[in-house]
């Protein structure tokens, strides 16, 4: 089976970390975080990666190499530009012929990659986007009013809202809606789908998802990493 990871970002918001060290390369405890994703699809049956690279290719091709020390076989997709979060497929046309998972290159996640697919198969869409309810903080008092009388207050409550988890189902057909060599966000993807009255499926996990997009995320991965990684990738 066959999945794509994106690993081309800046990783701006981690700076200075990845002044010197691409994002997906960050150690989390003893494993890199593209070390510790490929073991984790390795773990349920995805045994062929292709991986987009845009950023500090070289380094990220030198350490991940061929993929055989992880149990399975990588093959790296070098962007000659950035092409955004769908636009790397492009390029990969003829490898995707059959369903494969998309994720972003800065994600740890204990989600069950079978479920996913044995859900997306079963639903007649080409895309089923992966969501995850977080909890959010809410700076302000939220008041219930009736007839222009408060009737309620409730002192900075936490939202929850339903979010993009980056990552996705794909079926092959998909690639019909990829333009080639230009830059093509998941977003665009979705909207044009939702335009065309085309089915777009959503898949809600339950499992442990963080998204290491900042310096805060990078300290809490350490910890999750002892949490959740740490056994099942001790070699």
């Amino acid at each position: 089976m066959k999945a794509v990871i994106l690993a081309g970002g800046l990783g701006t918001r981690l700076k200075p970390f990845t002044e010197a060290i691409p994002k997906p390369l960050l150690p989390i405890g003893e494993k890199a975080v593209l070390e510790i994703q490929i073991r984790h699809l390795a773990r349920f049956g995805f045994d062929q990666i292709y991986i987009a690279t845009n950023y500090k290719a070289d380094y990220v091709e030198s350490f991940i190499g061929d993929g055989k020390r992880m149990g399975v076989s990588v093959k790296f997709s070098r962007e000659e530009k950035p092409l955004g979060t769908c636009g790397p497929l492009s390029l990969l046309r003829e490898e995707l012929d059959e369903p494969f998972v998309l994720m972003n290159g800065d994600i740890l996640t204990t989600i069950d990659f079978g479920q996913l697919l044995k859900y997306a198969v079963s639903k007649p869409s080409d895309l089923t986007v992966v969501t995850k309810k977080i909890r959010t903080p809410f700076n302000f008092g939220s008041v219930q009013i009736k007839d222009d009388f408060i009737v309620d207050v409730e002192e900075k409550p936490d939202l929850e809202i339903e979010i993009i988890a980056g990552m996705y189902l794909m079926k092959p057909g998909i690639l019909d809606w990829v333009p080639n060599d230009t830059y093509f966000g998941i977003d665009d993807l979705i909207k044009k789908m939702l335009e065309s009255d085309t089915a777009v499926a959503r898949y809600l996990m339950s499992e442990f998802w963080l998204d290491i997009g900042r310096i805060d995320d990078y300290k809490i991965a350490q910890e999750a990493y002892k949490e959740h990684f740490q056994e099942e990738l001790h070699d």
